[in-house]
């Protein structure tokens, strides 16, 4: 596709080199905190009898970290808010690094085991982030590829917040369907494309599910 056509798809804001790199250096942190948050989660005895603990316990916090659904919600905001398809690609791609480097590292030092099987499927994601954050950013373009792509972004955020089955839909969680709405606020453009992008993404879901690995 030439860059005319791209253009007329979604055209790139103006930033300067500065708000540029600072732009890449606040994803890169959001990802450091956030990977140790996860983890941090992940490593906490809850107790009962400590009124927080019952919180996180109650929503489930700390495996809903330790699941896709949230960070494809946070890594959809970077890119759709990015000045670029070049930065959406930058953004998302230092993001998953500063996460899985803090996971992976807190891990190690702090807990004593290193999951290097386990974190080999974060790094492949990280290593196609930079093409879904470019694909991201285009979907609240104009013309009818951004709505394909809204409709192909909403069938994974249907695949990893309901669990789907021949005869029924089932909603995991409450921070489930939180982030399933918070895909479709980022991606609003007006109510008939949100009604398309979720309906006909819940059907792409249906027959996307035997493929779908985060189960």
């Amino acid at each position: 596709m030439s860059i005319e056509k791209l253009m007329d798809i979604r055209s790139p804001g103006q930033k300067s080199k500065k708000d540029k790199i600072l732009s890449i250096a606040g994803s890169l942190i959001e990802g450091v905190l956030l990977g140790i948050f996860s983890k941090w989660l992940d490593s906490i005895a809850l107790d009962n009898s400590i009124w927080w603990h019952r919180i996180i316990e109650r929503i489930d916090l700390d495996n809903f970290f330790s699941e896709i659904a949230i960070w494809l919600l946070i890594a959809l905001a970077i890119a759709v808010f990015s000045s670029s398809a070049l930065m959406a690609a930058l953004n998302v791609f230092v993001f998953f690094v500063g996460m899985c480097a803090a996971y992976h590292l807190y891990s190690i030092l702090f807990s004593g085991f290193n999951p290097s099987s386990y974190m080999m499927i974060w790094y492949a994601i990280t290593l196609i982030s930079p093409a879904l954050g470019v694909l991201c950013w285009y979907a609240k373009g104009k013309g009818i590829i951004p709505i394909l792509l809204d409709i192909g972004i909403m069938a994974v955020f249907t695949l990893s917040c309901f669990s789907l089955g021949f005869f029924y839909v089932d909603l995991r969680g409450i921070l489930y369907l939180m982030n399933f709405i918070g895909a479709a606020v980022i991606l609003y453009r007006n109510p008939k494309q949100t009604a398309i992008s979720i309906s006909a993404g819940f059907l792409m879901a249906f027959l996307l599910n035997p493929l779908w690995p985060f189960k």
